[in-house]
């Protein structure tokens, strides 16, 4: 059983590995899924509502809340934290870039095999407007970053995901909508940044019933469409032109049975297509709420989540055969923080971290259970089972080491990848910790069974000196049939720059070789800055989009 992952200097901001669901060596047939109701004929994707009237001339008041935030950012809430101040975080290759149009690239090395055909999209935060005062990295506008290939040709194109946030801030000329982790450092800030926010409402700025999320964090195919995703909005459709442009169809709340928001990874199982996903409410109580998505897009109803008693930070979850698998980590949302001058999110040093385990096809939360995992703080899964037959889920994922420094000093942040297993019948947990590794590894992690942890590294690639890389996405050689070749039979492919040369490239490398062998580089025509998720779609599924 292989797995892709990634070390990286934690400069590089969430560079875990994508979340790999099944095993195709843990094939095995699926429970039959409930019954699925009838597709709604309605392909609306929640337009957009209009701004409303203004109550008052706008022009004056627009002019007196910018100097209100001017004073604000310099005397009240100045960003006194490298980790909030853009003139720190917005340097270097985590800089905003400009749109991109299509752009024919040059393939410098190698060629593009035919199962490339398709697109590679990266996701990540890129601020539309530089900001005035506090700023975290997590809040910029959303920009896919798309390297489109056919025939052995790549075309490149950068473009911001047009959400309701950057329409109105575009037509504005500058940020009108509150930023989640940036705007709200104390209570102080809160006060008067919520008020802020309240008079830009009344006076019809902006309409916080359409969303105010950045989409910034990754992509999801499912249900025939192609979505850009944030954990704190609802998902934003796309889809590429034939020309390799990037286009937002619009906001999708799947015929209005998504009123809120709704997780960044959801997952797709690729035996059956259905979609499994959950909400996060850092305030209102139930704080996690279960989702599930039947394979023709139609949502099915939520099961709210209550035994999650404190607004723990639910980042990404997992699902094996049988079951759904939550975190429950130290990382708190802490409003009474404020009062104390400290963030809105915190740590709490005395909380046992636990997993849950929920059936898939729960119908009632008591059928929920925790297991303590002390000291073990999940913020991504790289892979889940089930063994034993299903008494026994194996979760392997990076545990965040220093978590009191996270989202704070990211620089002082280290992460191990770590087993536990989780015993079903006896409810024992037990951790192993697996090394760490530079650059491109590949993993087989079935060599934690035999107890050989020094050799599960089975595959390197180092892109060299001031070189890194965004996170890597496998690509399989045949798309019709992963399951009756060897899992690895295909290409890890990525976006690596060079901060010497200030060059990215799109980087092609053969997955079964023992170090990664590159078959080809694509040359960007611009730089693509550090980010979060992204995706490989084949031709057909665009064309179907």
């Amino acid at each position: 059983m292989n797995a892709f992952t990634f070390s990286f200097t934690y400069t590089l901001l969430l560079p875990y590995p994508k979340t790999l669901l099944f095993s195709p060596n843990r094939k095995s047939s699926y429970a039959s899924p409930q019954a699925i109701p009838k597709k709604s004929s309605s392909t609306q994707h929640n337009k957009l509502k209009p701004l409303k009237k203004p109550l008052l001339e706008p022009s004056f008041l627009e002019v007196f809340l910018n100097a209100c935030d001017d004073f604000i950012d310099t005397y009240i809430d100045p960003p006194r934290h490298p980790f909030i101040d853009p003139e720190c975080v917005l340097s270097d290759n985590f800089a905003p870039v400009d749109e991109l149009p299509p752009t024919k690239c040059e393939v410098v090395k190698g060629t593009l095999p035919p199962c490339l055909n398709g697109a590679y999209i990266r996701n990540g935060p890129n601020p539309q407007y530089f900001p005035r005062g506090p700023f975290h990295f997590f809040d910029g506008d959303g920009m896919l970053h798309s390297t489109k290939i056919s025939q052995g040709k790549a075309i490149f194109c950068s473009r911001y995901v047009k959400t309701y946030k950057y329409l109105v801030e575009k037509k504005a000329g500058y940020s009108v909508i509150p930023n989640v982790f940036s705007d709200f450092n104390n209570l102080i800030a809160l006060v008067i940044r919520g008020a802020m926010s309240i008079t830009r409402i009344i006076i019809g700025q902006f309409d916080p019933s359409n969303g105010f999320g950045p989409a910034n964090t990754s992509l999801a195919l499912f249900g025939g469409k192609l979505f850009a995703l944030y954990e704190s909005d609802i998902p934003y459709a796309i889809k590429l032109a034939p020309n390799g442009d990037i286009i937002t169809i619009g906001s999708h709340n799947f015929d209005e049975n998504l009123s809120i928001n709704m997780t960044a990874h959801p997952k797709i199982d690729p035996n059956t297509n259905e979609v499994f996903a959950f909400r996060f409410d850092p305030i209102l109580f139930p704080y996690l709420t279960y989702v599930r998505i039947h394979p023709n897009g139609v949502k099915s109803h939520d099961l709210p989540i209550f035994s999650m008693t404190r607004p723990s930070f639910v980042h990404d979850f997992a699902i094996t055969k049988n079951y759904a698998i939550f975190p429950d980590i130290q990382i708190e949302m802490n409003l009474l923080g404020l009062i104390t001058g400290g963030a809105p999110v915190g740590t709490n040093s005395r909380k046992v971290p636990r997993l849950g385990v929920i059936p898939r096809y729960a119908i009632d939360e008591s059928e929920m259970r925790w297991f303590e995992v002390p000291g073990f703080n999940m913020m991504h899964a790289i892979n889940v089972w089930e063994e034993d037959n299903g008494d026994t889920i194996v979760v392997t994922a990076p545990n965040i080491l220093s978590i009191e420094h996270f989202l704070k000093r990211l620089d002082l942040v280290h992460a191990t990848i770590e087993q536990v297993k989780i015993n079903l019948k006896t409810g024992k947990t037990i951790a192993d910790p697996l090394p760490k590794a530079k650059g491109v590894v590949k993993l087989d992690v079935s060599m934690l069974e035999m107890d050989q942890q020094p050799d599960c590294i089975v595959a390197t690639r180092i892109f060299g000196p001031n070189c890194f890389c965004s996170e890597p996405f496998f690509v399989p050689k045949d798309h019709d049939n992963v399951f009756a070749v060897d899992e690895d039979d295909g290409y890890v492919v990525c976006y690596m720059h060079n901060e010497s040369t200030r060059e990215s490239s799109f980087m092609v490398m053969d997955a079964k070789t023992h170090d990664l062998e590159i078959v080809a580089v694509v040359k960007l025509p611009h730089r693509v800055p550090y980010g979060f998720h992204g995706i490989f779609v084949k031709e057909s599924d665009l064309n179907m989009l």
